[in-house]
């Protein structure tokens, strides 16, 4: 055989090898139950969007918990993809399987984006942290240095539970999962903000009651706030799964969204008017502006708690649940 036919053969195992390992990871990297992590919103663009989520964890998550340390196990290096594309097709294939498998009981990456099932909704799965902690501590620093450290990000949501988005599931996974929080003697006020994507077979108003009443059996002190609770339960269903975290500080830190937080806390002076009232109609029409205008600007903070949490995200599960 001529070297002109092997070079071509290379080429056709190489493009075989390309296309089969994309076609089989697209299928295998989704959110499941099991997983912990964290679900980011964005606006339009899931590229950039997670650019900037592996750029803005990668650096807090080096303050917290030093740099990352790779290991060779996780089947990820260039250096071996590359080798892996010198091989015979079947003898790659199995290699890349193996390390798969191996990858399931040894250390894995920091941080790895998954399919979420969600259009403008990302999860980054996490390994060896605690991402409640993580997102806390970011929203924490951007609030107090003001410091706008992303465009397309809007939430980011810690996942530190999941299991499956049937209400009997829901309740009885819960059951154990809220109990450092709130069985006796632990107990303390909070909200439940609930959403569902891509899923019909729950209703909203169900499974908030269905918690609340939980979270009341597990002590009768917790008590519901919806205007500065200690706690919020965020219940997060898309398809088929629940995404489930207790969070501080939810409303301080603007429902967890990069984009609000960093804005000005400073209240808006409101305008006020005589009990006469001898305006003109044009002196009318533009107090009436400015008075528009003052109540655009307050931001997140001073809308009611039933309004959307999102720039562009309509949430239907800021609930009460009593």
């Amino acid at each position: 055989m001529s070297a002109a036919q092997n070079e071509s053969r290379k080429r056709s195992k190489k493009r075989y090898a390309a296309g089969h390992h994309n076609k089989r990871w697209k299928g295998s990297r989704e959110l499941e139950v099991g997983m912990e992590g964290i679900l980011i919103t964005c606006n339009m663009n899931e590229r950039k969007c997670t650019a900037e989520a592996f750029n803005l964890l990668g650096e807090y998550a080096d303050e917290l918990y030093g740099p990352e340390k790779l290991k060779d196990n996780t089947g990820s290096s260039s250096e071996e993809e590359e080798e892996a594309e010198e091989e015979d097709v079947d003898v790659a294939l199995k290699k890349e399987v193996a390390q798969l498998q191996a990858s399931g009981t040894k250390s894995e990456r920091r941080f790895q984006a998954l399919d979420s099932g969600a259009n403008n909704v990302i999860f980054i799965r996490t390994q060896n942290l605690e991402s409640d902690k993580l997102v806390h501590h970011i929203l924490s620093d951007l609030h107090t240095t003001k410091k706008k450290k992303s465009r397309v990000i809007l939430r980011m949501l810690p996942v530190t539970g999941t299991c499956k988005a049937f209400q009997d599931d829901m309740v009885k996974y819960l059951t154990t999962f809220l109990e450092p929080w709130f069985k006796t003697p632990n107990c303390a006020t909070y909200q439940i903000a609930f959403k569902a994507r891509n899923s019909s077979h729950n209703k909203r108003d169900e499974i908030i009651k269905s918690i609340a009443g939980l979270v009341g059996k597990l002590n009768p002190k917790n008590k519901v706030d919806l205007t500065n609770p200690e706690l919020t339960i965020i219940v997060e269903v898309i398809k088929a799964v629940c995404c489930i975290s207790v969070v501080k500080d939810y409303t301080l830190y603007r429902k967890y969204n990069v984009q609000e937080v960093v804005k000005d806390d400073a209240p808006k002076p409101h305008v006020t008017t005589a009990k006469t009232d001898t305006n003109t109609p044009e002196q009318k029409e533009k107090q009436n502006t400015g008075e528009t205008n003052q109540e655009e600007e307050k931001g997140e903070e001073d809308k009611d708690k039933n309004v959307p949490e999102d720039n562009k995200e309509v949430d239907k599960g800021q609930g009460e649940g009593e």
